[in-house]
């Protein structure tokens, strides 16, 4: 039985390095969006750096537990059928994978304290799931990096 993403990814000396590799993702999609929602997520991205500069990378520490926990059917599922590429898997659930990843940000915002956080995030939310889906591939390498 392989170990459950949790473990993996939340294990004390692979935990620091897999939320700088999140964070890493996450500047990297944003960087490379485009057209109207790209400009919006963008702008968002900008707003939320600009108010606190370190507040992506305390949320990607913060959710990260959690996201392992929601990927985590997946990944032993992935095990179970003998797949090669986590991301390949991912992306083939694409719309299943997002929402439960979304589930736990749309958590996040409902009981944040931050408006101007919460106004940035609600502003990119309705095309989400498809830069989720967008980065499925990136999710799924940087799992196996650590499996």
């Amino acid at each position: 039985m392989p170990a459950t993403l949790p473990e993996i990814l939340l294990a004390p000396q692979a935990k620091p390095q897999v939320v700088d590799d999140c964070q890493a993702l996450i500047d990297h999609q944003v960087s490379e969006m485009s057209g109207i929602s790209g400009t919006a997520i963008k702008l968002a991205y900008k707003t939320v750096n600009k108010f606190a500069a370190d507040h992506v990378h305390h949320q990607v520490e913060a959710l990260l537990p959690l996201m392992a926990g929601q990927l985590d059917p997946y990944w032993a599922d992935f095990h179970t059928v003998g797949g090669a590429d986590f991301g390949d898997y991912l992306t083939k659930r694409g719309e299943e994978v997002s929402e439960a990843l979304l589930s736990i940000t749309d958590a996040r915002a409902a009981s944040s304290t931050h408006p101007t956080i919460v106004k940035a995030y609600q502003a990119v939310r309705g095309n989400a799931a498809k830069h989720v889906v967008a980065a499925l591939p990136q999710v799924g390498a940087l799992v196996q990096k650590y499996a």
